[in-house]
C-alpha cells in the first residue's frame, strides 16, 4: 500500500517535460527538512492521505489519459513498495514516468532495474541555504544518464558557486542534464543568467517554476 498525499493531473511545472500535461502521484513523507521546503504538508501531518495500491495509482493514471507521470513528494522512494509500483509502470510502453528525488537515496537498484525503459530521474542537489548539502548521495552522480536531470535548486550566491564547483569537478554535464532552479523568493534568476554568461556556460539550463507563474505558489492539485 501506498500513502498518497495528493494526485492530479496538470501542468509538469519544471523537469524535461516542462509546459505539457502530467499525471502527478504525490506521496507522503521525507527524510529531509529544507529550509525553503515548499511541500511540507507531504510530511508535516497537516494533511490526511489516501492508502492506495499499485494498481490503483496506475488505473488512475491510465484514466487520466495522460502520457507524462511524475511520482513526486516529500521522498517517493521512501515508499516501501515502490518497486511494484515501478515494475507495473515500466511494462507500459505509452508512459513517460518521472521521479523526483531528492538526492539524498541511492538510485543506483532502480536505474540498475529499469535501465533503458520508460523511467527516468529528476534527481535535487540541496546546496548550502538548505540547510541539507551534507545528507547527499553524491554516488549519484555516477548513476545518471543523459535521460535523467540534476536539479540544483539555489537560494543564494553561495549555492550557485557551490553548483558551478560540482558540476566541473564531478563533469556533470557529460553524464546528464543539469538544470538551475532558482529559489525565487530569495535569489533573482536574472542572478543565474548573469552567472551563466559570465562562465560562458552553454551546456547547463536555467528553469523556473512554471505552475508557481500560472497559480499562486501556495496553491495545492495544480
Amino acid at each position: 500500500m501506498f500513502k498518497v498525499i495528493e494526485r492530479f493531473v496538470s501542468i509538469d511545472g519544471e523537469g524535461p517535460t516542462s509546459g505539457e500535461l502530467a499525471a502527478f502521484i504525490r506521496f507522503e513523507g521525507c527524510n529531509l527538512r529544507c529550509t525553503w521546503c515548499d511541500t511540507k504538508y507531504s510530511w508535516d501531518g497537516s494533511c490526511s492521505h489516501e492508502e492506495m495500491e499499485a494498481r490503483d495509482i496506475y488505473q488512475y493514471i491510465k484514466d487520466s489519459g495522460a502520457r507524462n507521470v511524475t511520482l513526486t513528494g516529500g521522498e517517493p522512494l521512501l515508499q516501501k513498495d515502490m518497486l511494484q509500483l515501478l515494475d507495473t509502470l515500466a511494462l507500459d510502453s505509452m508512459l513517460h514516468v518521472h521521479i523526483e528525488t531528492n538526492g539524498a537515496m541511492d538510485i543506483r537498484k532502480y536505474k540498475d532495474r529499469y535501465r533503458d525503459g520508460n523511467i527516468s530521474y529528476v534527481v535535487d542537489y540541496k546546496l548550502p541555504a538548505s540547510g541539507m548539502q551534507m545528507t547527499m548521495k553524491n554516488n549519484n552522480f555516477e548513476h545518471v544518464d543523459m535521460g535523467d536531470v540534476y536539479k540544483f535548486v539555489i537560494a543564494s550566491e553561495e549555492d550557485l558557486q557551490e553548483t558551478w564547483n560540482i558540476v566541473n569537478k564531478h563533469k556533470l554535464t557529460e553524464r546528464c542534464r543539469v538544470y538551475l532552479s532558482p529559489v525565487v523568493e530569495s535569489f533573482e534568476p536574472k542572478s543565474i543568467v548573469e552567472f551563466m554568461i559570465s562562465r560562458k556556460w552553454h551546456d547547463v539550463r536555467l528553469q523556473v517554476q512554471v505552475h508557481k507563474v500560472i497559480w499562486p505558489k501556495d496553491m495545492r492539485g495544480v
